[in-house]
């Protein structure tokens, strides 16, 4: 029986249709023909608009800033999910997880312990979502450290927070134009204005 027949689908739009009680985190690793980067919020699927050129270079960006900078037990990813609960399996930009929580080549998604950072890269499509539902949840969860870049002429902003363990919500500790100084999670310094710099070969 194939998965479409498995989650009781006719066509491969099928999954629009929820069942009563919507998605649950599980049901996305089987549903068949699932658009990229889909995300799970409160059982029901959400679609994300085509990236753009910015969305996608500064989270290259990022990735590639934050793996060369972090601690050996530490790991920066792109794209990949955090299952918060049933309900909930949201797909943060850049992630940044213990490489204990690595379970091979087939894993798709993380827990919220797992993770010491999550960053969203606000588009046009997610203005609230990044701004509001997803920090959010990821505060509830238990997530140390939340990013939230914005973009200015071309050039990224970041918003750090970080968590205060007593509320579960995350407080402002800075705003990073040009460079990003700080020393939590772990000590960094980014210039964020290499972001049109090409890597160096060799």
């Amino acid at each position: 029986m194939s998965a479409a027949r498995d989650y009781g689908l006719d066509d491969q739009h099928e999954w629009a249709r929820p069942p009563a009680g919507g998605w649950t985190a599980d049901d996305l690793d089987h549903l068949p023909n699932l658009p990229p980067h889909t995300e799970l919020i409160d059982g029901s699927l959400v679609l994300v608009s085509p990236q753009t050129r910015f969305h996608s270079r500064t989270i290259h960006f990022l990735v590639r800033s934050l793996m060369d900078q972090s601690p050996e037990h530490l790991e920066a990813i792109g794209e990949m999910t955090v299952t918060l609960d049933r309900r909930n399996r949201l797909e943060p930009d850049v992630l940044v997880v213990s490489i204990d929580a690595d379970t091979g080549p087939r894993q798709t998604w993380f827990k919220p312990e797992d993770l010491i950072l999550a960053v969203e890269v606000v588009s046009d499509e997610s203005v609230d979502r990044d701004r509001e539902v997803k920090p959010r949840k990821y505060a509830r969860a238990g997530i140390p450290h939340f990013w939230r870049v914005e973009e200015n002429e071309g050039m990224p902003v970041v918003h750090t927070f970080e968590l205060d363990p007593g509320t579960k919500s995350y407080g402002l500790t800075g705003i990073h134009h040009k460079q990003l100084k700080t020393d939590r999670p772990f000590p960094l310094d980014i210039d964020l204005t290499a972001i049109d710099r090409r890597p160096r070969k060799g």
